[in-house]
């Protein structure tokens, strides 16, 4: 039986969803816009798109495409997701497939597009997808008692001399990717409080994935790499590295994991369907291995959520908005 928790929880976000449609997303009459793209408008200050008050802009799909971040390997999670896919597809009544992303940006691009209509995205990519691509963000993992966070760790070989930040200075570090929120803006926006500089006192190298730049600490490639922990702690769990091989030198406050997220251009029947089908999932055991204990969707908001994401980004100089983007 379902917890009064979760029926209460849709209900909350069901009403959040409903709200969006009292503003308008033609530009010409939009009173507030934000940081949104300029094709589309947040009447209601809630700073995620409202959904078009024109049904002729509503997107009522036979096929819903879904992906998640391709923060690791896609395939991995290709599998993973397949139980909920298959869910998915019998509770909305649409066929539903999974997309293999690349990149933050191929998959940003297709929910601007109009080919992504639902995406799991990494933590520092949602504000651009919010802000770029119309995406609302409505869960994040989690259980009955709270949301899913991680940190910012700085992880190095577990034989290095590296026993703090400072000690860096002039070191290969590895950062993820220009738009990741742990492994680019939270080193860029925290580690000059803590004696490190971005930039001045290291040249960071991009490896292109948490994953990428944790085994290339291993093969000696990298000095130390700045990573999200829940990503470090799956690959533990699974094997592909052992935690023994690796010291933490430097750990952050809590982020939120990420998010799930829907095109604010979906018609309204079909939105509020797949949110209430998100709500109702269990996650398999598989996915709660995984995720490390998490079973279930956990209802947020974007304004509340990722109000410190949002704060290290404009601290890290790059907000999310199209100037920083496109200057990737």
């Amino acid at each position: 039986m379902r917890s009064m928790y979760r029926r209460a929880a849709l209900g909350a976000c069901l009403a959040g969803a409903l709200a969006l449609g009292a503003g308008a997303a033609v530009a010409d009459d939009c009173p507030n816009r934000g940081d949104l793209d300029d094709i589309f408008c947040d009447a209601d200050g809630d700073l995620v798109a409202d959904t078009p008050t024109d049904p002729a802009q509503w997107r009522n799909p036979s096929t819903l495409v879904f992906a998640y971040t391709p923060v690791e390997d896609p395939a991995v999670y290709a599998n993973i997701f397949e139980d909920f896919v298959g869910y998915l597809r019998e509770c909305t009544g649409r066929n539903v497939v999974y997309f293999n992303v690349q990149s933050n940006a191929a998959q940003i691009e297709a929910m601007r597009s109009g080919r992504l209509h639902i995406g799991g995205f990494s933590t520092g990519p949602t504000g651009f997808a919010v802000n770029l691509a119309g995406a609302v963000p409505f869960a994040v993992k989690g259980d009955a008692e709270d949301w899913q966070g991680y940190n910012l760790i700085v992880v190095v070989r577990q034989d290095s001399s590296f026993e703090s930040l400072p000690d860096l200075k002039g070191a290969r570090v590895a950062h993820v990717s220009p738009s990741s929120n742990s492994g680019n803006l939270a080193p860029l926006a925290l580690f000059p409080d803590a004696g490190l500089t971005p930039g001045e006192d290291y040249e960071p190298r991009f490896s292109g994935g948490h994953d990428n730049s944790i085994m290339g600490v291993v093969s000696g490639d990298y000095d130390a790499a700045a990573v999200a922990s829940d990503v470090f702690e799956r690959m533990a769990r699974r094997g592909q590295i052992d935690e023994a091989d690796f010291r933490v030198i430097y750990r952050s406050e809590r982020f939120p994991t990420s998010s799930f997220a829907y095109d604010s251009r979906l018609a309204p029947e079909l939105r509020d369907r797949v949110l209430a089908c998100f709500f109702d999932y269990t996650y398999t055991e598989e996915m709660q291995r995984e995720f490390a204990g998490a079973d279930r969707f956990y209802p947020v908001t974007y304004k509340e959520h990722w109000e410190v994401v949002r704060r290290v980004a404009d601290a890290s100089g790059a907000p999310f908005n199209r100037t920083t983007w496109e200057a990737r």
